[in-house]
């Protein structure tokens, strides 16, 4: 029997209750002045709100902003600036305010989501979401507290839009770049390079939160020193503990490690230019490369092979007919070289970064595999925040790039796999999808389970023909914090870089 849902059977399955929501020392300095010290990994490229700048950017984001929406710790979309929202049969959304304040004390307003909305929308916003953003066909904003979206055609996922960290709403007129907005932390101050400090937030809407007066965020781009910093006791919590050191910060008992399993790694194409504008180029390069190598090298084990779309077994949309696509083979790999014109390989430059030890050592398997084939690869490891300009601008040939989806909803994989969408370092370069761009609207539309099964199969066999990306490997992403740190949390599978989200729960002691 077809398992079919109106609207709101498919939202109530998304969580919705009552209104729809979706190595080194034994012991640690005692924090000051309810101080939490984070360890970032890298000094945010920028604060544009609704830019994708990486994971540290993010989290710096989340202390200042809210959104409509945002996560909670079983990854279930929940209230922020919206207490509640919901969608008519004809797939209007509506949302109801809470009572919220700006950082300078004045009331966030419908206007000011309805503004915010039309500038993130503007094809020339470069928005993380602006090409969903552009669905939406008119905010109407009937009382200061509600804000209605009518959409061109019915959007699903709607809420897992304004749930993303890169979708905060600002107050009307703001820079992109500004931190003042309503979130539960207020900027003190930026050390380029070095560390922001933020401070709690007297109006916050969330009664009690948040727990700690300040948080200092201190880059530490070493990931050696990131984690020397957390068994000093100079920091709390970082991010990105490196994979060779997770099995020493969970064996120290004064700290702990908070691992989840979704991120992955990929490479993307420059598919402006030969050779990797020809898909049997880009095909031959994941069966050339042997992803076990991958999981030992960058990850010490802890990473497992991906040869197909990143869409977890664990999944309902889980394609197993598809699990071992893009298998090694290297044979395979020199036959496609050959009839795309290749049969001698090519040379070419691998665009990675130095910065995150996974990277380069990602990169450095695929250099030593490639070349078994005659694609002879340069390696080109700048820091963070050029790789993203370089990934941006389409100045590489193939590059290595590990990130998550925006959500565990396989529309979630439309950041890196749907090429209307403007160029972004996370995507390849230069990349027409038409069938998958137009199987991401189709299974927005839908709220039908089975019949989004079916549009999902369909674009993955697609994606394994045409290779948009080329999947290498799983990988975890881990925390590590101090004991006596409660209230934080790594948020669940793709979810996982949202987790600043629980930044305002974290408490010392």
């Amino acid at each position: 029997m077809k398992n079919h849902m109106n609207r709101r059977g498919f939202l109530a399955t998304t969580g919705a209750a009552g209104a729809l929501t979706f190595l080194g020392p034994k012991v640690l300095r005692a924090q000051d002045n309810g101080t939490l010290r984070f360890g970032l990994s890298t000094y945010p490229p920028s604060f544009d709100v609704w830019a994708s700048n990486g994971t540290s950017a993010g989290t710096i984001k989340v202390l200042c902003h809210r959104g409509l929406l945002s996560y909670d710790k079983e990854g279930l979309v929940r209230s922020e600036l919206a207490e509640s929202w919901d969608v008519a049969e004809d797939g209007t959304w509506t949302f109801k305010l809470r009572d919220a304040k700006w950082h300078d004390g004045s009331p966030v307003t419908a206007e000011d989501v309805a503004w915010t909305v039309t500038e993130a929308q503007k094809p020339d916003s470069a928005a993380y979401l602006q090409a969903s953003l552009a669905t939406i066909t008119s905010v109407e904003t009937p009382d200061e507290k509600t804000v209605v979206m009518k959409t061109s055609e019915p959007q699903a996922v709607l809420p897992e839009w304004f749930a993303n960290y890169n979708m905060s709403i600002m107050k009307k007129g703001s820079e992109r770049d500004s931190l003042m907005g309503a979130g539960p932390f207020k900027l003190v101050s930026t050390d380029r390079g070095v560390s922001v400090t933020v401070e709690a937030n007297p109006d916050y809407y969330k009664e009690g939160l948040p727990k700690v007066s300040t948080i200092e965020a201190i880059v530490y781009a070493d990931e050696n020193l990131r984690v020397a910093a957390l068994e000093a006791g100079d920091v709390d919590i970082v991010e990105y503990v490196p994979w060779q050191a997770m099995e020493q910060v969970a064996e120290n008992d004064a700290l702990k490690l908070d691992t989840t399993f979704g991120p992955f790694m990929y490479l993307t194409f420059n598919a402006s230019k030969p050779p990797f504008d020809n898909p049997l180029v880009r095909r031959a390069m994941g069966h050339a490369i042997k992803r076990e190598d991958i999981a030992a090298a960058a990850f010490y084990e802890r990473g497992a092979p991906l040869e197909h779309l990143p869409l977890p077994d664990a999944s309902e949309y889980y394609n197993a007919e598809f699990a071992n696509a893009w298998n090694y083979d290297p044979e395979k790999a020199k036959s496609l070289l050959a009839e795309a014109g290749y049969p001698d390989g090519f040379n070419c430059t691998m665009l990675s970064t130095a910065q995150y030890g996974m990277h380069q050592s990602t990169a450095e398997v695929c250099q030593a595999y490639l070349s078994m084939i005659g694609v002879n690869v340069t390696l080109d490891l700048p820091e963070w925040s050029t790789r993203v300009k370089k990934g941006n601008e389409g100045t590489y040939d193939i590059a290595v790039m590990g990130t998550a989806a925006a959500n565990n909803d396989p529309d979630g994989l439309a950041t890196v796999l749907d090429g209307s969408l403007s160029p972004s370092y996370a995507r390849s370069y230069g990349m027409e999808t038409p069938e998958i761009s137009e199987a991401f609207a189709k299974g927005r539309a839908s709220f039908d389970t089975e019949e989004r099964k079916a549009i999902y199969k369909e674009m993955e066999r697609v994606a394994i023909e045409t290779a948009p990306i080329m999947g290498l490997c799983w990988r975890e992403q881990g925390y590590g914090m101090a004991a006596n740190v409660s209230g934080f949390s790594n948020l669940p599978g793709q979810l996982t870089f949202h987790s600043g989200f629980t930044l305002e729960e974290a408490m010392i002691g």
